[in-house]
């Protein structure tokens, strides 16, 4: 579809932004806590796409390119964020639980997103590529540019984290 809009069929881009959307913005918000900003990130993902109009040449599958994008764009949102002031822990779990509910229609259960949003930012990250996103360990490997081998060591890690916080919240492990 990216290779068509490239050729100049704008409808392409625009059955890119509907296919896509949601799930970068379900992305961003794993490592933004903000609705809002994910959004942004989603946009700014398209924009990057339209204004660079690079031609996607790889091995990797275009969603891996394209959530890839997103991940160096909520990095630098991080980075700016931190450079101007200091969020304390307690300000960013606030602004998660105030999240309005539709924001997570992506996610298919809310007990579980939640729990898994309160994991290390890796941890979350692999688990919402896998689970959310149907990525393969081949497409994590090219969205966050680790090896294989750390991809699953850190998806052996966060499921095991994730189960032992679903335990102590009372969530049947076992029913996912």
């Amino acid at each position: 579809m990216y290779n068509k809009y490239l050729r100049g069929d704008n409808e392409a881009l625009e059955q890119l932004v509907i296919g896509y959307g949601d799930g970068l913005i379900g992305y961003a918000y794993c490592f933004l806590h903000d609705f809002a900003a994910a959004e942004d990130v989603m946009e700014d993902t398209f924009a990057t796409l339209i204004v660079k109009r690079k031609r996607f040449v790889s091995r990797a599958p275009f969603e891996a390119y394209l959530f890839r994008i997103a991940r160096n764009k909520c990095l630098d949102r991080l980075r700016k964020a931190k450079r101007e002031t200091r969020l304390d822990e307690s300000a960013e779990l606030a602004a998660a639980a105030n999240v309005e509910d539709d924001a997570l229609k992506v996610v298919r259960d809310e007990k579980v997103y939640k729990s898994m949003l309160t994991l290390p930012r890796d941890y979350r990250t692999v688990l919402y590529l896998t689970y959310y996103q149907g990525f393969t360990a081949d497409d994590i490997v090219s969205a966050l540019g680790k090896n294989k081998k750390q991809v699953y060591n850190l998806l052996s890690r966060a499921k095991a984290a994730l189960k032992q916080l679903l335990i102590k919240e009372g969530i049947g492990y076992e029913d996912l």
